[in-house]
């Protein structure tokens, strides 16, 4: 009995041998993990990394090697839009980075013309605004005093001896008059003291011109010389906007053209001004020049030390644009993402060119018509290295 029954489970496990068909392996087939692209075997399995069951993938639906395919719901989630690339016009906008400084045709100084000692001093603070004619300074000095006292004298030698002819009294008087203007004393000075016939002690000594005090330099009881500095004085009708302006932007900067400058502490104000000025030095250490932009000040409301933008505008020129968000830029060259159909994309490299309004020109490496990705351009980077293990132009430049 024992014998039937060991025969029996022989002649079973003969059968089961013979029933069983080897099934062949299907090549056109790769098991993958949804999660983890990168995961590729060639049986059915777990994920080695988050143990999920992997799932068939046919190798005859895989888009090529250099191109991304996505489904419609990561298109949506991805906020991926394509537009069609066309011909348009584009300027060169340069922006500059400017502070506002005081016009120097504009500013003046007010020295002293002769020595002496300041009395007193009518404006004392920094600032303060100052009328041409009005009052600056009183001044000690004993050689204005004597020129007074000879040009009195030469006026009283002059009616004392009217009938004298061989002494010119009015070429003395004139020379004595002329020493008294160049010494800062005006007609009207020198009219009072024919009158008055009297030499007091300090002399009166005003402004030749308006503005604002930008530098004081003596204090009351200080002695001045001879052409010493009492005051700077500024016009803040018109400013200067002094730019920066790097060696590698000079070719693009215009020096007879107009210019736009911009002020972030007036919410943006534009003042149109010119280009008064280039400086013909580069600072060697910083390879930085200077230009200089006119503008008005109407009511005195901008002040010197404000930031500034100046905006340089070029002519328009046709060519292909996108938006900015488009190219994808790094140390080899700028790349964009095109639509080839069917929810895929592939990786062009292009040749840019300048920028302006957000827009940027594309000189080379698209053509009019090509559909191209203008949202989401890093998220399909992203996603191609992901799925890839390494960026779509590795390796290549322009």
């Amino acid at each position: 009995m024992r014998y039937i029954l060991l025969f029996s489970i022989f002649f079973l496990f003969l059968l089961s041998c013979k029933s069983k068909k080897e099934i062949p392996k299907d090549t056109d087939t790769y098991y993958t993990c949804s999660m983890h692209p990168q995961v590729r075997e060639s049986k059915p399995g777990k994920c080695p990394i988050c143990h999920m069951e992997l799932t068939m993938v046919k190798k005859s639906n895989e888009v090529k090697q250099d191109e991304l395919q996505l489904n419609e719901q990561q298109i949506q989630l991805g906020n991926i839009q394509i537009d069609t690339i066309r011909s348009g016009t584009i300027g060169d906008k340069l922006v500059l980075t400017a502070t506002l400084n005081f016009d120097q045709m504009k500013s003046s100084s007010v020295s002293s013309r002769v020595m002496g000692r300041i009395e007193k001093l009518y404006y004392k603070n920094i600032g303060d605004y100052v009328k041409q004619g009005a009052p600056l300074y009183d001044l000690y000095s004993e050689e204005l005093n004597n020129a007074k006292q000879e040009y009195l004298l030469v006026i009283d030698k002059k009616k004392a001896f009217s009938n004298e002819q061989t002494i010119d009294f009015d070429q003395l008087l004139l020379s004595a008059k002329n020493k008294l203007l160049l010494w800062g004393l005006s007609e009207t000075q020198i009219k009072q003291l024919e009158i008055n016939k009297k030499v007091t002690p300090t002399t009166t000594f005003y402004s030749t011109s308006s503005g604002y005090i930008t530098a004081l330099d003596v204090r009351e009881g200080d002695y001045s010389m001879e052409g010493g500095t009492i005051v700077k004085l500024a016009d803040l009708s018109s400013l200067w906007a002094e730019a920066q302006v790097y060696t590698s932007q000079m070719a693009q900067i215009d020096r007879n053209s107009f210019a736009t400058v911009q002020l972030p502490d007036f919410d943006g104000r534009e003042i149109k001004g010119r280009i008064e000025f280039v400086n013909p030095e580069i600072n060697p250490d910083t390879r930085i020049n200077l230009i200089r932009v006119s503008i008005a000040n109407p009511g005195n409301m901008l002040k010197p030390g404000m930031p500034a933008y100046v905006l340089l505008q070029n002519p328009q020129r046709k060519s292909l644009t996108l938006p900015i968000d488009a190219v994808l830029r790094n140390g080899n060259g700028a790349t964009v993402w095109v639509s080839t159909g069917n929810n895929s994309f592939k990786n062009k490299m292009v040749e840019v060119g300048l920028e302006s309004d957000n827009r940027i020109e594309i000189k080379s490496g698209l053509a009019v018509g090509e559909v191209v990705v203008i949202s989401g351009a890093y998220l399909l980077q992203s996603e191609y290295i992901f799925k890839n293990g390494a960026k779509p132009m590795e390796g290549m430049k322009m």
